[in-house]
C-alpha cells in the first residue's frame, strides 16, 4: 500500500466478511498451507543432510581411533622393553676386546649380540626406530638436551654426545634421545 491509500478499519473488514461462512474465514488458503509444507520439507531435508554428514564424521573418527589403537597398542610395552635393550647394549659395550676373543666367553658374547640384533629386528617389525642424534642440530621434538658442553669443533646447538638413545614408534615419539649439546667455548 502506498502512503495515500488507507487501510481498512476492523469494522470495514468485519462488514466484508458478513455472509462468508465462519469456518472459511479462519482457514488459511491452500497456497499458504502448501508453502508452509514446502518450508518444513526443506528444513527436514537439511536436517537429514546434517545428520548424514555427522554420521560420516563419527565413522571416520572411529576408524581413525581404531587404526591408531592398533598402530600404537604396543607403546607402553615398547617403553618397558627399551630399558632392557639399553641394559643389553651397556653390557655389550663393557665387554673388553680381549674377552670377546677368549674362547671361554666367545659364545656368551655371540649370544648377547644375537639377542641385541633380535631386539632390533622386533623393534623394526613394530615400527620402532632409533632417532638419529650425533652431529645433528638439536631438535626439541626428538632430543632432550641434558647438558651443554663447550666445543671448538662443533657448531653451538649441535648434538655432540648421546647419553641415551631415543626412539619413535611409527610417526610418534616413544622416548626422546638424551643428548649433550655443543656450546661456544668460554
Amino acid at each position: 500500500m502506498s502512503d495515500n491509500e488507507t487501510r481498512p478499519t476492523d469494522a470495514e473488514v468485519e462488514a466484508e466478511l458478513k455472509g462468508v461462512p465462519e469456518d472459511m474465514v479462519d482457514q488459511p488458503s491452500a497456497n499458504d498451507e502448501a508453502a508452509k509444507l514446502r518450508e518444513e520439507l526443506e528444513a527436514a531435508k537439511q536436517d537429514v543432510l546434517y545428520a548424514k554428514a555427522e554420521t560420516q564424521n563419527v565413522r571416520r573418527r572411529m576408524e581413525k581411533d581404531i587404526a591408531d589403537a592398533r598402530a600404537y597398542a604396543a607403546t607402553g610395552f615398547a617403553r618397558d622393553i627399551l630399558s632392557v635393550a639399553d641394559n643389553l647394549a651397556r653390557a655389550l659395550g663393557t665387554i673388553p676386546a680381549d674377552l670377546r676373543e677368549d674362547d671361554k666367553f666367545k659364545n656368551l658374547v655371540a649370544g648377547l649380540e644375537a639377542t641385541g640384533r633380535e631386539i632390533e629386528k622386533v623393534f623394526g617389525n613394530h615400527g620402532i626406530t632409533r632417532i638419529a642424534a650425533m652431529g645433528l642440530p638439536l631438535d626439541p621434538h626428538q632430543h632432550q638436551a641434558m647438558i651443554e658442553m663447550p666445543s671448538a669443533d662443533a657448531e653451538p646447538g649441535t648434538v655432540i654426545s648421546e647419553l641415551q638413545a631415543g626412539y619413535m614408534i611409527k610417526d610418534r615419539l616413544l622416548r626422546p634421545a638424551m643428548v649433550a649439546v655443543a656450546k661456544k667455548p668460554d
